[in-house]
Protein backbone atom coordinates (compact mmCIF):
# COMPACT_ATOMS: atom_id res chain seq x y z
CA UNK A 1 0.00 0.00 0.00
CA UNK A 2 1.53 3.30 -1.16
CA UNK A 3 2.17 6.16 1.25
CA UNK A 4 0.24 9.18 0.03
CA UNK A 5 1.79 12.64 0.18
CA UNK A 6 -0.75 15.16 1.36
CA UNK A 7 -0.95 18.91 2.03
CA UNK A 8 -3.28 20.56 4.52
CA UNK A 9 -4.88 23.88 3.54
CA UNK A 10 -6.42 25.79 6.44
CA UNK A 11 -5.21 25.58 10.04
CA UNK A 12 -8.15 26.97 12.01
CA UNK A 13 -10.36 25.38 14.64
CA UNK A 14 -11.27 22.40 12.46
CA UNK A 15 -7.67 21.28 12.01
CA UNK A 16 -7.27 19.55 15.39
CA UNK A 17 -9.11 16.24 14.75
CA UNK A 18 -7.57 16.06 11.28
CA UNK A 19 -4.03 16.58 12.58
CA UNK A 20 -4.57 13.81 15.11
CA UNK A 21 -5.89 11.54 12.36
CA UNK A 22 -2.94 12.25 10.10
CA UNK A 23 -0.53 11.36 12.88
CA UNK A 24 -2.45 8.16 13.64
CA UNK A 25 -2.21 7.12 9.97
CA UNK A 26 1.37 8.21 9.31
CA UNK A 27 2.13 4.71 8.02
CA UNK A 28 -0.24 5.52 5.14
CA UNK A 29 0.13 9.26 4.67
CA UNK A 30 2.96 11.81 4.77
CA UNK A 31 2.12 15.44 5.48
CA UNK A 32 4.31 17.46 3.11
CA UNK A 33 3.00 20.92 3.98
CA UNK A 34 0.35 22.64 6.07
CA UNK A 35 -0.70 26.10 4.88
CA UNK A 36 -2.35 29.09 6.52
CA UNK A 37 -1.98 32.74 5.51
CA UNK A 38 -1.78 33.58 9.22
CA UNK A 39 1.65 33.33 10.84
CA UNK A 40 0.30 32.76 14.34
CA UNK A 41 -1.75 29.78 13.15
CA UNK A 42 1.19 28.28 11.30
CA UNK A 43 3.39 28.61 14.37
CA UNK A 44 0.78 27.15 16.72
CA UNK A 45 0.07 24.23 14.37
CA UNK A 46 3.75 23.42 13.93
CA UNK A 47 4.50 23.56 17.64
CA UNK A 48 1.48 21.47 18.59
CA UNK A 49 1.70 18.72 15.98
CA UNK A 50 5.28 18.82 14.72
CA UNK A 51 4.15 18.94 11.09
CA UNK A 52 5.80 21.14 8.41
CA UNK A 53 4.07 24.46 7.64
CA UNK A 54 4.39 26.80 4.66
CA UNK A 55 3.45 30.43 4.06
CA UNK A 56 2.87 30.12 0.30
CA UNK A 57 -0.03 28.21 -1.23
CA UNK A 58 1.17 28.11 -4.84
CA UNK A 59 3.94 25.48 -4.43
CA UNK A 60 1.35 23.07 -3.04
CA UNK A 61 -0.47 23.07 -6.38
CA UNK A 62 2.69 22.94 -8.50
CA UNK A 63 4.38 20.13 -6.54
CA UNK A 64 3.64 17.06 -8.64
CA UNK A 65 4.66 14.72 -5.80
CA UNK A 66 1.68 15.82 -3.67
CA UNK A 67 -1.16 13.35 -4.19
CA UNK A 68 -3.97 15.02 -2.26
CA UNK A 69 -5.15 18.09 -0.38
CA UNK A 70 -7.04 18.23 2.89
CA UNK A 71 -9.06 21.46 2.65
CA UNK A 72 -10.17 22.89 6.02
CA UNK A 73 -10.88 26.48 5.02
CA UNK A 74 -14.19 28.43 5.27
CA UNK A 75 -16.92 27.23 2.88
CA UNK A 76 -16.77 30.22 0.53
CA UNK A 77 -13.21 29.29 -0.46
CA UNK A 78 -13.88 25.64 -1.27
CA UNK A 79 -14.86 26.00 -4.91
CA UNK A 80 -11.70 27.78 -5.99
CA UNK A 81 -9.40 25.45 -4.03
CA UNK A 82 -11.03 22.28 -5.31
CA UNK A 83 -10.96 23.63 -8.87
CA UNK A 84 -7.21 24.32 -8.57
CA UNK A 85 -6.61 20.89 -7.09
CA UNK A 86 -8.60 19.23 -9.88
CA UNK A 87 -6.65 21.11 -12.54
CA UNK A 88 -3.38 19.81 -11.07
CA UNK A 89 -4.62 16.23 -10.62
CA UNK A 90 -4.81 16.23 -6.84
CA UNK A 91 -7.48 14.43 -4.83
CA UNK A 92 -9.31 16.42 -2.15
CA UNK A 93 -10.70 15.61 1.29
CA UNK A 94 -12.97 18.56 2.05
CA UNK A 95 -14.49 19.77 5.30
CA UNK A 96 -18.26 20.18 5.15
CA UNK A 97 -20.25 21.87 3.74
CA UNK A 98 -19.36 21.59 0.09
CA UNK A 99 -19.78 25.31 -0.60
CA UNK A 100 -22.00 28.25 0.38
CA UNK A 101 -24.65 27.34 -2.20
CA UNK A 102 -25.73 24.16 -3.91
CA UNK A 103 -25.11 25.77 -7.32
CA UNK A 104 -21.49 26.51 -6.42
CA UNK A 105 -21.17 23.06 -4.86
CA UNK A 106 -22.41 21.38 -8.05
CA UNK A 107 -19.87 23.23 -10.20
CA UNK A 108 -17.12 22.10 -7.83
CA UNK A 109 -18.25 18.47 -7.82
CA UNK A 110 -18.45 18.43 -11.62
CA UNK A 111 -14.95 19.91 -11.89
CA UNK A 112 -13.54 17.11 -9.74
CA UNK A 113 -15.43 14.49 -11.73
CA UNK A 114 -14.22 15.85 -15.08
CA UNK A 115 -10.64 15.78 -13.82
CA UNK A 116 -11.00 12.23 -12.50
CA UNK A 117 -9.89 13.13 -8.97
CA UNK A 118 -11.48 11.88 -5.77
CA UNK A 119 -13.52 14.39 -3.77
CA UNK A 120 -14.33 13.17 -0.26
CA UNK A 121 -16.39 15.18 2.23
CA UNK A 122 -15.98 15.13 6.00
CA UNK A 123 -19.43 14.01 7.17
CA UNK A 124 -18.12 11.73 9.86
CA UNK A 125 -21.38 10.69 11.55
CA UNK A 126 -21.78 7.96 8.94
CA UNK A 127 -18.64 6.34 10.35
CA UNK A 128 -19.86 6.02 13.93
CA UNK A 129 -20.08 2.32 14.88
CA UNK A 130 -23.68 2.86 16.04
CA UNK A 131 -24.51 4.38 12.64
CA UNK A 132 -22.96 1.41 10.85
CA UNK A 133 -24.92 -0.97 13.10
CA UNK A 134 -28.20 0.82 12.39
CA UNK A 135 -27.50 0.80 8.66
CA UNK A 136 -27.02 -2.95 8.85
CA UNK A 137 -30.34 -3.43 10.69
CA UNK A 138 -32.18 -1.41 8.06
CA UNK A 139 -30.49 -3.20 5.16
CA UNK A 140 -31.35 -6.58 6.68
CA UNK A 141 -35.01 -5.55 7.03
CA UNK A 142 -35.02 -5.99 10.80
CA UNK A 143 -37.12 -2.84 11.28
CA UNK A 144 -39.47 -3.72 8.44
CA UNK A 145 -40.74 -0.90 6.24
CA UNK A 146 -39.92 2.53 7.59
CA UNK A 147 -42.96 4.62 8.56
CA UNK A 148 -41.34 7.34 10.67
CA UNK A 149 -37.88 8.98 10.48
CA UNK A 150 -36.87 11.89 12.71
CA UNK A 151 -33.70 13.77 13.66
CA UNK A 152 -32.92 16.26 16.42
CA UNK A 153 -29.88 18.45 16.99
CA UNK A 154 -29.84 20.45 20.24
CA UNK A 155 -26.54 22.35 20.29
CA UNK A 156 -25.46 25.34 22.32
CA UNK A 157 -23.28 28.09 20.90
CA UNK A 158 -22.69 31.27 22.93
CA UNK A 159 -22.81 34.65 21.22
CA UNK A 160 -19.00 34.75 21.26
CA UNK A 161 -19.04 31.89 18.72
CA UNK A 162 -20.95 34.05 16.22
CA UNK A 163 -18.90 37.15 17.02
CA UNK A 164 -16.01 35.63 15.07
CA UNK A 165 -15.65 37.40 11.70
CA UNK A 166 -17.90 35.86 9.05
CA UNK A 167 -19.33 33.10 11.22
CA UNK A 168 -23.01 32.47 10.62
CA UNK A 169 -23.10 34.70 7.54
CA UNK A 170 -24.32 33.81 4.08
CA UNK A 171 -21.21 35.26 2.47
CA UNK A 172 -18.68 33.07 4.32
CA UNK A 173 -20.60 30.08 5.73
CA UNK A 174 -23.59 29.96 3.39
CA UNK A 175 -26.07 29.48 6.22
CA UNK A 176 -26.65 28.86 9.89
CA UNK A 177 -27.47 25.85 12.02
CA UNK A 178 -28.57 23.59 9.15
CA UNK A 179 -25.53 23.98 6.91
CA UNK A 180 -22.94 24.27 9.69
CA UNK A 181 -24.15 21.91 12.46
CA UNK A 182 -27.31 20.08 11.40
CA UNK A 183 -25.75 18.89 8.14
CA UNK A 184 -24.14 15.97 9.99
CA UNK A 185 -27.37 14.57 11.46
CA UNK A 186 -29.35 15.23 8.28
CA UNK A 187 -26.71 13.49 6.18
CA UNK A 188 -26.88 10.45 8.44
CA UNK A 189 -30.67 10.44 8.22
CA UNK A 190 -30.81 10.45 4.42
CA UNK A 191 -27.94 7.96 4.12
CA UNK A 192 -30.12 5.48 6.02
CA UNK A 193 -33.64 6.39 4.87
CA UNK A 194 -33.06 7.91 1.44
CA UNK A 195 -34.08 11.38 0.28
CA UNK A 196 -37.39 12.79 1.47
CA UNK A 197 -39.49 14.07 -1.39
CA UNK A 198 -41.24 16.95 0.38
CA UNK A 199 -40.65 19.17 3.41
CA UNK A 200 -42.37 21.92 5.37
CA UNK A 201 -40.44 24.05 7.82
CA UNK A 202 -40.00 27.12 9.96
CA UNK A 203 -36.56 28.72 10.34
CA UNK A 204 -35.82 31.71 12.55
CA UNK A 205 -33.05 33.72 14.12
CA UNK A 206 -33.99 33.85 17.79
CA UNK A 207 -33.32 36.45 20.47
CA UNK A 208 -30.58 34.15 21.80
CA UNK A 209 -28.13 35.24 19.09
CA UNK A 210 -27.18 38.25 17.01
CA UNK A 211 -26.43 36.69 13.63
CA UNK A 212 -27.49 36.84 10.01
CA UNK A 213 -28.66 33.27 9.45
CA UNK A 214 -30.98 30.81 11.22
CA UNK A 215 -30.27 29.37 14.68
CA UNK A 216 -33.53 27.41 15.12
CA UNK A 217 -35.35 25.21 12.61
CA UNK A 218 -38.42 23.00 12.99
CA UNK A 219 -39.56 20.95 10.04
CA UNK A 220 -41.65 18.05 8.81
CA UNK A 221 -40.51 15.65 6.10
CA UNK A 222 -42.26 13.10 3.89
CA UNK A 223 -40.63 10.23 2.00
CA UNK A 224 -41.66 8.63 -1.31
CA UNK A 225 -43.07 5.54 0.47
CA UNK A 226 -45.32 7.71 2.66
CA UNK A 227 -43.13 7.68 5.77
CA UNK A 228 -43.13 10.98 7.64
CA UNK A 229 -40.96 12.54 10.29
CA UNK A 230 -39.56 15.66 11.88
CA UNK A 231 -36.34 17.65 11.78
CA UNK A 232 -35.31 19.88 14.67
CA UNK A 233 -32.04 21.79 14.76
CA UNK A 234 -30.78 24.61 16.96
CA UNK A 235 -27.71 26.20 18.51
CA UNK A 236 -29.85 27.82 21.24
CA UNK A 237 -30.29 24.76 23.51
CA UNK A 238 -28.11 25.53 26.54
CA UNK A 239 -25.98 23.69 27.60
CA UNK A 240 -26.28 21.34 24.59
CA UNK A 241 -27.23 17.68 24.40
CA UNK A 242 -26.32 14.75 22.14
CA UNK A 243 -27.94 14.62 18.73
CA UNK A 244 -30.52 11.91 18.14
CA UNK A 245 -32.10 10.08 15.25
CA UNK A 246 -35.08 7.70 15.32
CA UNK A 247 -36.37 5.14 12.82
CA UNK A 248 -39.83 3.62 13.28
CA UNK A 249 -40.60 0.56 11.17
CA UNK A 250 -43.34 -2.01 10.82
CA UNK A 251 -41.26 -4.50 12.83
CA UNK A 252 -39.54 -2.31 15.39
CA UNK A 253 -37.98 0.99 16.37
CA UNK A 254 -34.33 2.04 16.55
CA UNK A 255 -32.90 5.17 18.11
CA UNK A 256 -29.41 6.63 18.23
CA UNK A 257 -28.67 9.23 20.87
CA UNK A 258 -25.09 10.39 20.95
CA UNK A 259 -22.92 7.30 21.20
CA UNK A 260 -25.71 4.83 22.07
CA UNK A 261 -28.15 2.85 19.96
CA UNK A 262 -31.19 0.89 21.09
CA UNK A 263 -33.23 -1.20 18.67
CA UNK A 264 -36.38 -2.92 19.94
CA UNK A 265 -38.42 -5.31 17.86
CA UNK A 266 -42.03 -6.48 17.90
CA UNK A 267 -40.92 -10.03 18.70
CA UNK A 268 -39.61 -8.84 22.07
CA UNK A 269 -35.91 -8.89 21.20
CA UNK A 270 -33.63 -5.90 21.33
CA UNK A 271 -30.13 -4.81 20.37
CA UNK A 272 -28.09 -2.30 22.34
CA UNK A 273 -24.74 -0.78 21.42
CA UNK A 274 -22.68 1.94 23.06
CA UNK A 275 -19.63 3.36 21.30
CA UNK A 276 -18.41 5.05 24.46
CA UNK A 277 -17.52 8.25 22.60
CA UNK A 278 -19.62 11.07 21.20
CA UNK A 279 -19.28 12.23 17.63
CA UNK A 280 -19.79 15.97 17.99
CA UNK A 281 -19.38 18.95 20.28
CA UNK A 282 -22.93 19.81 21.33
CA UNK A 283 -21.92 22.43 23.88
CA UNK A 284 -20.02 25.71 23.93
CA UNK A 285 -16.81 24.06 22.72
CA UNK A 286 -17.65 22.79 19.22
CA UNK A 287 -14.43 20.75 19.10
CA UNK A 288 -15.05 18.80 22.31
CA UNK A 289 -15.08 15.34 20.78
CA UNK A 290 -12.61 12.54 20.02
CA UNK A 291 -11.16 12.21 16.54
CA UNK A 292 -12.03 8.54 15.95
CA UNK A 293 -14.61 9.21 13.26
CA UNK A 294 -12.44 11.78 11.48
CA UNK A 295 -9.71 9.14 11.32
CA UNK A 296 -12.22 6.75 9.77
CA UNK A 297 -13.10 9.37 7.13
CA UNK A 298 -9.42 9.83 6.27
CA UNK A 299 -8.82 6.09 6.14
CA UNK A 300 -11.79 5.64 3.80
CA UNK A 301 -10.49 8.47 1.59
CA UNK A 302 -7.07 6.83 1.34
CA UNK A 303 -8.73 3.48 0.57
CA UNK A 304 -10.67 5.11 -2.28
CA UNK A 305 -7.50 6.54 -3.82
CA UNK A 306 -5.77 3.18 -3.51
CA UNK A 307 -8.65 1.15 -4.96
CA UNK A 308 -9.82 3.64 -7.58
CA UNK A 309 -13.30 3.75 -6.03
CA UNK A 310 -15.35 6.61 -4.59
CA UNK A 311 -15.12 7.68 -0.92
CA UNK A 312 -18.10 6.71 1.21
CA UNK A 313 -19.19 10.36 1.20
CA UNK A 314 -18.16 11.66 -2.21
CA UNK A 315 -18.88 15.16 -3.44
CA UNK A 316 -21.79 13.83 -5.49
CA UNK A 317 -23.17 12.00 -2.44
CA UNK A 318 -22.85 15.11 -0.25
CA UNK A 319 -24.98 17.12 -2.68
CA UNK A 320 -28.01 15.21 -1.38
CA UNK A 321 -27.99 16.78 2.06
CA UNK A 322 -27.51 20.22 0.51
CA UNK A 323 -30.70 19.64 -1.50
CA UNK A 324 -32.64 18.77 1.67
CA UNK A 325 -31.32 21.86 3.48
CA UNK A 326 -32.25 24.02 0.51
CA UNK A 327 -35.81 22.67 0.57
CA UNK A 328 -36.19 23.26 4.33
CA UNK A 329 -35.00 26.87 4.08
CA UNK A 330 -37.06 27.47 0.96
CA UNK A 331 -40.18 26.24 2.76
CA UNK A 332 -39.43 28.51 5.71
CA UNK A 333 -39.22 31.43 3.31
CA UNK A 334 -42.27 30.67 1.16
CA UNK A 335 -44.53 29.26 3.88
CA UNK A 336 -45.38 26.34 1.62
CA UNK A 337 -44.50 22.67 1.33
CA UNK A 338 -41.48 22.33 -0.91
CA UNK A 339 -40.19 19.47 -3.03
CA UNK A 340 -36.61 18.23 -2.58
CA UNK A 341 -35.11 18.87 -6.01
Amino acid sequence: MATRRIAVVGLGMASTPHAKSLLDLQDRVEVVAAYSPTETRRKAFSELWGLPVVSDLEPIFTDETIDALMVLTPPNSHGELVQRAAETGKHVLLEKPLEISTERALHMVEAAERAGVKLGVVLQHRFRPVSVALARLIEEGRLGELVGVSAKLANWRPQSYYDQPGRGTKARDGGGVLLTQGIHTLDLLISLAGLPEEVAAYAVTTKVHRMETEDLVAGAIRFPNGAIGTVSATTCAYPGSPDSIEFIGTRGTARIEGASMVAQFHDGTEIRQDDGVLGGGAGADPMAFPHDHHRAVLSDFLDAIEAGTQPKVSGREALKVHRVIDALLRSAETGRREKVV
